[in-house]
């Protein structure tokens, strides 16, 4: 995961931020507000790293984020030579807190499996 200061400038701050989360966050973690690259609307992301993995989540008010927005937050958010995968779980092992919230992961101790260059 890049390094979140890069990206000070969509942090939230304040007294609800530290209330939700414990704090303003820092090089790894946050909550951010960025504007989508589709219709400048607003996305919410809420970035974390615990337990081996980065994640990174985007929600928008009224739908879940599209192809082009979970790229651009993509892009943002980790580094260029980073692959980040989300995830479609079994059924059992869903939980939907939010129903316009798409998810990013990145696994610290192992590579992602790749399938062949040609099939990506």
């Amino acid at each position: 995961m890049r390094d979140l200061h890069e990206l000070d400038r969509y942090r939230l701050r304040g007294e609800r931020v530290r209330a939700l989360y414990g704090s303003e966050g820092d090089a790894y973690v946050g909550a951010f507000a960025m504007p989508s690259p589709i219709d400048g609307r607003e996305l919410v992301i809420v970035a974390s790293n615990d337990a081996g993995w980065d994640h990174v989540s985007v929600s928008r008010q009224n739908r879940a984020p599209n192809w082009t927005e979970m790229e651009h937050v993509k892009r943002r958010f980790f580094r260029d030579d980073e692959t980040a995968m989300q995830l479609h779980v079994p059924p059992s092992a869903h939980i939907n807190v939010h129903p316009n919230c798409l998810h990013l992961w990145r696994p610290h101790q192992q590579p992602i499996p790749m399938p062949p260059g040609a099939f990506v």
